[in-house]
């Protein structure tokens, strides 16, 4: 009952205020009883509720759960006024000493192998895994990261692929520092774009642009080229599309699936007592997304490797899928939606919303005026 009030209250929020157009004759000549065609003239709008309540449920899967507030007394504020000040005066500007030596020393090694070595691919492809494995637990250590993984680490093997549940960037980050993972990832700008092209692409990571449809026929292409390499790195995918809350997982793609090899489930879950490591990429940059993991206490994380996984007889691409993600679910303590987390990309204006709104206000209107 408690949860049907909170849902209830949120919706109130939301809904017109259809009150305000209403006259007391209005509602003292309202019909009493409801009849079969009052019930048939209604069921639009009661399809309309559903959605909104449908809806809500999406829009759960891409928002921020701020912590409840402990520190507004006497007793707390002081000791957390002192927290701001060593986590932003202290510990930020010693983190970003440490990262951008972190920088000074990967660059330094990189480019030398990776322009003098062209001859000899084995040992370039080999320093640089290591550089790159390097330079990642470098950003951990930027985050005082403390990260506790349960499972047997992943080995470069062929014919296998890893997937994962999605809440940052900063997943690829920690799970690429003990071991370096193949990855596929959507193509980003601005410095995270340059890391991408010159770096990651090393590592015979795959770029791909949502919004080109050409792009899967490549990039299909190029996974099952990949998976099938014999000295290729383990390759890492994300299949639910876009970064979730930690608290729930999205409908997995099947392309990871259907490639007819090894699935080896891994779990990731954030300790949100420290930092919520949610990027929600439509509001904020991931350079100030970093900042913030770099001005708190700690990223606190467990990640499982689970047991690999396999297609079975008669089971489809989009069942085997499911299974998977019913497994890592389970693992990270996530609730399970049925929504496509490509939606996110396509939300309707609020231009649109207020339109619905208006147009529900006057259907309304009108029926009353009717009876």
């Amino acid at each position: 009952m408690v949860g049907l009030r909170s849902l209830s209250s949120e919706m109130d929020l939301d809904r017109p205020n259809i009150e305000e157009y209403l006259t007391p004759d209005s509602i003292q000549d309202s019909p009493k009883k409801l009849h079969l065609h009052d019930l048939l003239d209604i069921s639009p709008t009661l399809a309309e509720a559903a959605g909104a309540i449908v809806d809500d449920s999406f829009t759960r899967c891409f928002k921020s759960n701020p912590p409840e507030p402990w520190n507004w007394n006497i007793y707390l504020f002081p000791l957390w006024c002192l927290g701001v000040v060593v986590r932003y005066c202290f510990l930020f500007p010693l983190r970003v000493a440490v990262l951008m030596a972190g920088w000074l020393v990967f660059f330094a090694a990189f480019f030398p192998v990776h322009f003098l070595l062209r001859g000899h691919d084995k040992w370039r492809h080999k320093i640089e895994r290591k550089l790159v494995e390097m330079m990642c637990s470098v950003f951990v250590a930027s985050w005082t990261g403390v990260v506790r993984y349960h499972g047997p680490r992943p080995s470069m093997r062929p014919q296998q692929v890893f997937v994962a549940n999605h809440t940052s960037m900063i997943d690829f980050i920690i799970l690429e520092q003990i071991s370096a993972f193949a990855v596929i990832m959507q193509k980003h700008p601005g410095w995270v774009g340059f890391i991408q092209k010159t770096i990651l692409g090393s590592v015979g990571s795959i770029w791909f642009n949502r919004t080109e449809s050409k792009d899967r026929e490549t990039v299909t292409r190029k996974l099952r080229e990949h998976v099938h390499g014999v000295d290729n790195n383990p390759l890492l995918m994300f299949p639910e599309g876009t970064c979730v809350n930690n608290d729930y997982t999205v409908m997995f793609k099947k392309g990871a699936f259907e490639l007819g090899c090894a699935v080896c489930p891994v779990a990731i879950k954030y300790n949100k007592i420290f930092v919520d490591a949610f990027w929600n990429s439509k509001k904020q940059s991931f350079t100030m997304h970093l900042v913030r993991l770099m001005t708190s206490w700690a990223v606190v994380c467990d990640v499982w490797y689970l047991e690999p996984q396999y297609l079975r007889p008669g089971e489809t691409p989009i069942e085997f899928a499911e299974r998977v993600r019913d497994m890592i679910s389970a693992r990270a303590g996530l609730k399970k939606v049925p929504w496509d987390g490509y939606l996110k990309y396509f939300r309707p204006s609020p231009k649109h919303t207020e339109r619905k709104q208006q147009i529900f206000a006057e259907s309304v209107l009108r029926r009353l005026d009717e009876k």
